[in-house]
């Protein structure tokens, strides 16, 4: 019996706008299992950039740690990030959340001159030298632009997002809710989500999507 298809899942936090998207990684994490694949999640042991109120979204006076707080979305099972090894994994999946913007880079900030977590270009450019498909969810594709350059993406069509991804030399295709781009050279796979007005159920399309295109370029056989 052939053994399960490996990916390792990347998060930033826990919430949408300090941290992952929860929704977009719980998906992403029900999409793998309902597809006869197993992950593993990974993120980085750092100090998150703030910590805000979801409520009224004013910053709060305290600190946290990305690793710890993504651990609640893992139920603990997680690793930090600068022990990821490309040889263990067939494929890596980013789920979105400002956190990608503000714990894995400082895209919310800089914007397409912005600087990316050295851990995550790490394992990015590993996938990408061994020719291992990479996903991309919601704001996540910016990263991945943002390490390798010239690669074909999806955020939506938000205009702002669309001009910083041509300034890092990627191309940007327009897609709708559930919809997604593949970059058959570079083994790439994105779609919007939350870039988008979005429901659940569409951010679940988008996350299911992306994992079924990625166990395709693996030549997998689901179940």
């Amino acid at each position: 019996m052939t053994a399960p298809r490996r990916f390792a899942v990347i998060l930033s936090g826990c919430g949408n706008k300090d941290g992952a998207e929860i929704h977009e990684s719980v998906l992403t994490l029900w999409a793998i299992h309902k597809h006869g694949a197993e992950y593993q999640c990974f993120a980085p042991n750092i100090r998150q950039h703030h910590v805000l109120n979801f409520i009224d979204n004013k910053e709060m006076a305290e600190e946290r740690n990305v690793l710890v707080e993504s651990a609640r979305i893992a139920r603990g099972n997680i690793k930090d990030l600068a022990d990821f090894r490309p040889e263990l994994y067939d494929a890596l999946v980013i789920p979105g959340g400002l956190g990608v913007a503000k714990n894995l880079s400082d895209y919310a900030f800089a914007g397409p001159d912005c600087q990316v977590n050295e851990a995550l270009a790490t394992a990015v450019r590993g996938m990408a030298d061994a020719g291992k498909p990479i996903g991309a969810l919601c704001i996540a594709p910016v990263v991945v632009a943002r390490i390798l350059g010239r690669v074909e993406v999806t955020i939506g069509h938000d205009p702002a997002t669309v001009a910083a991804l041509a300034k890092m030399g990627a191309t940007h295709r327009e897609t709708g809710h559930g919809g997604i781009v593949i970059d058959q050279a570079n083994r790439i796979v994105t779609t919007p989500c939350y870039m988008l007005d979005a429901r659940v159920d569409q951010i679940g399309d988008g996350a299911e999507n992306v994992v079924q295109a990625i166990l395709a370029m693996l030549g997998s056989s689901p179940m």
